[in-house]
């Protein structure tokens, strides 16, 4: 096995049939040389540097009903909330305080924010904030409205795809979502100008390992600058309740992998696998991946924006929430940096 890494390392990819039998036939001798390669490889674009993201959780109301998600719209013990645009400006002043120079909005499809109302926010942040990075993570919207976003003073954009395949994409959405818009959506964001980022989640219901594999072709045929990718999390109101969760173990090394595709992606060890395990991120971190993104989302709001059962930090405070992954990191050997983090593409 450790010639198809080689492989991996050299090519930066593998055929369909080669990523199935490197995933199926792994071990932890072969997961062990996998991430002290992802580590080379990080460190050699970025050194130690672990870069930090704000999160604000805006909203969690949704129009959508996928099937795993803890804020579907048809979840009715969900407790709504929206914050307003004075108290997303003061997580960013917080945010950049405590050191962060990227913020992150994030929330369900809620069409109480039109265009309008982001345009406004986001070129408000911009202004009061010239050296930041503005990250936006709310789903699905047309050309247009990603360009007004775009030149409002956006410069990111994550959209997990979820799943590459259509028929499973189908079995975790209802009528109405389909794989096809998803990636047009991708596409349009790149074409923008956006630094864009996708990902998947590991060990979702009815996934299987050949599913994994054009997860991570269609990552490599994208190529984009951000990866997020993290184990399934079961949350009680949804229709997958019972639903075993995603696997750590091979989170990890679908991290690592995804490392040696693309050397310099920007990839995030997420909160869904420190949840999964109290050292999870630092996992992640030590199999290839160098961002990390807490909280920045008003600590009473917190419980509430909950995609999955059993999300950690969800009672801290922004500044808890620094010291504590600072601490973290440095306890690995490597150390956060206040940065804007940005995609550098490799020469």
């Amino acid at each position: 096995m450790k010639t198809l890494v080689d492989k991996l390392i050299e090519n930066r990819t593998l055929t369909r049939d080669e990523f199935i039998t490197l995933i199926n036939s792994r071990n932890e001798e072969i997961s062990e040389y996998i991430f002290e390669n992802a580590r080379r490889t990080s460190e050699k674009h970025f050194g130690k540097n672990v870069y930090i993201r704000g999160l604000i959780e805006f909203t969690n109301y949704c129009r959508n009903d996928c099937y795993y998600c803890g804020i579907r719209k048809s979840n009715a013990n969900c407790e709504r909330y929206r914050l307003s645009k004075e108290e997303i400006l003061q997580c960013c002043k917080n945010g950049y305080d405590l050191g962060f120079r990227t913020f992150v909005l994030q929330g369900g499809e809620d069409g109480f924010f039109s265009d309008d109302d982001m345009c406004d926010i986001i070129s408000q942040i911009r202004q009061a904030y010239p050296d930041c990075a503005i990250t936006l993570s709310f789903g699905e919207r047309s050309y247009d409205s990603y360009k007004r976003f775009f030149e409002s003073g956006a410069n990111r954009y994550l959209l997990r795809h979820e799943t590459a395949d259509a028929e499973h994409y189908k079995k975790l959405h209802p009528k109405g979502l389909d794989l096809e818009n998803r990636k047009k959506c991708l596409y349009h964001l790149k074409e923008i100008g956006y630094q864009v980022g996708t990902g998947f989640m590991v060990g979702s219901p009815y996934q299987t390992v050949e599913n994994l594999v054009d997860d991570l072709l269609f990552i490599k045929e994208f190529s984009p600058h951000m990866v997020g990718i993290g184990p399934f999390i079961p949350h009680g109101d949804t229709i997958f309740a019972d639903e075993k969760p995603g696997s750590l173990e091979l989170t990890l090394f679908l991290t690592g992998i995804i490392r040696l595709m693309l050397p310099n992606v920007l990839l995030p060890a997420t909160t869904a696998v420190g949840t999964v395990d109290p050292l999870g991120r630092e996992k992640s971190i030590l199999a290839g991946a160098n961002v990390l993104m807490p909280n920045l989302s008003p600590a009473g709001v917190r419980s509430k924006y909950l995609l999955y059962d059993g999300k950690i930090c969800t009672g801290e405070e922004a500044a808890e929430c620094r010291v504590c992954l600072q601490k973290r990191v440095e306890s690995i050997g490597y150390k956060i940096v206040v940065d804007r983090g940005d995609y550098v593409p490799e020469v």
